[in-house]
């Protein structure tokens, strides 16, 4: 049975989920949205403590429970400290570099909820000595100008230390079903999930939609709430590197644009990463060539998502991620094939609705006696 989702709906969600300002910990610019849209086709729908988002579709059978999770949050920077002269210095929230952030637009919100634009800048090349031309500044070298004057100036404006900033950019169509933005990385997992839970039927499990917060920082939010769910299994829908690029040599390539989403083996380093459940893995792919969904096998040597944390919840939890390739990743334009995103919602869907009470019971563990 095909499964038909249009292409400009998805396209549409993206837009205004990666156009608002919601880094971790400050989610709220997306959350309404995200609200509006799971509660359409949800049974049951609150915000927890930490501000996840949880939304409930009960199962024909019921009994056990399977996590679809996705993050809100992106990266971002703090606004630290206003000179004399009204120029700003910023702190990171999350992975953002510093070669991704100078001489860019940003989005500044203040906590009175106004929007300003500034730019970071840096000491022209013409000033600098030769050797710091060359280099990638470090944080401490940018500043951001708003414009102002002065920091009685910037304080009319309501701007203060501890005011959060996001890069300032619109979503754009490039060529072949492929578009640039910022926030890819999670927005798009988060389409993903909201378009999937709105599909899912016939299923026997209960499901448990999460649009989660405060990934980028340390997997917070999936950490609270897989503790309050305490699911049987669990799906995280995220980015992962699409390294098809000039200069990476084919054997480095970890998945390529416009190939279908990627089944994770594998990501991170050690303790700080996830191996996939087997059995988890083995489903998605069975999943994928039934309904003929394609897919690209994933091992990202850095890196992980909301599913590493959630596989360490109380005595375990079996967990896979579903991945959608993604150029430029943790940068204001960011790169993804609009197609990989409907494959990662088909694969989704078709993967819960397989997700039999009985299977999911036979990933807790075996009884011998």
């Amino acid at each position: 049975m095909s499964i038909e989702i249009s292409r400009e709906d998805v396209v549409s969600l993206l837009k205004k989920l990666c156009e608002a300002i919601g880094p971790s910990g400050y989610e709220e610019g997306v959350k309404g949205l995200v609200v509006d849209y799971l509660k359409a086709t949800a049974d049951k729908l609150w915000v927890d403590t930490w501000g996840n988002i949880v939304a409930v579709k009960k199962g024909s059978v019921g009994g056990r429970k399977l996590m679809l999770a996705a993050h809100m949050d992106e990266i971002g920077l703090f606004i630290s400290f206003i000179d004399d002269n009204g120029f700003l210095r910023a702190l990171p929230i999350g992975g953002i570099t510093e070669r991704a952030t100078a001489f860019q637009r940003i989005l500044i919100r203040t906590r009175d909820g106004r929007i300003y634009r500034g730019v970071v800048g840096l000491r022209p090349p013409h000033v600098a000595k030769p050797e710091e031309a060359q280099k990638i500044p470090e944080f401490r070298e940018l500043f951001i100008d708003v414009g102002a004057g002065s920091r009685d100036e910037v304080a009319k404006m309501g701007i203060r230390v501890g005011d959060i900033a996001v890069f300032d950019r619109e979503l754009i169509a490039l060529n072949n079903d492929r578009v640039s933005g910022k926030a890819f990385d999670d927005r798009s997992g988060v389409v993903a999930l909201i378009k999937a839970f709105e599909l899912i039927e016939n299923h026997e499990a209960d499901v448990y939609a999460v649009a989660t917060v405060q990934e980028e920082v340390g997997l917070k939010g999936a950490r609270t709430s897989a503790f309050a769910i305490s699911p049987d299994a669990a799906i995280a829908l995220d980015v992962t590197i699409a390294s098809d690029v000039p200069d990476t040599p084919q054997h480095e390539w970890c998945t390529r644009l416009g190939k279908g989403p990627a089944i994770k083996v594998a990501d991170g380093r050690g303790a700080s990463g996830l191996i996939a459940h087997p059995e988890i893995v083995n489903k998605l792919i069975a999943v994928a060539e039934e309904h003929k969904i394609q897919y690209q096998i994933e091992l990202l040597a850095g890196g992980t998502t909301d599913a590493s944390i959630i596989a360490l919840n109380k005595e375990g939890v079996p967990a896979g991620t579903i991945s959608i390739p993604t150029r430029y990743i943790h940068s204001p334009v960011e790169v993804l094939d609009v197609n990989d995103v409907v494959n990662a919602i088909k694969l989704c869907k078709a993967f819960v609705e397989k997700a039999s009470v009985e299977w999911l019971a036979s990933l807790r563990g075996t009884a011998i006696k």
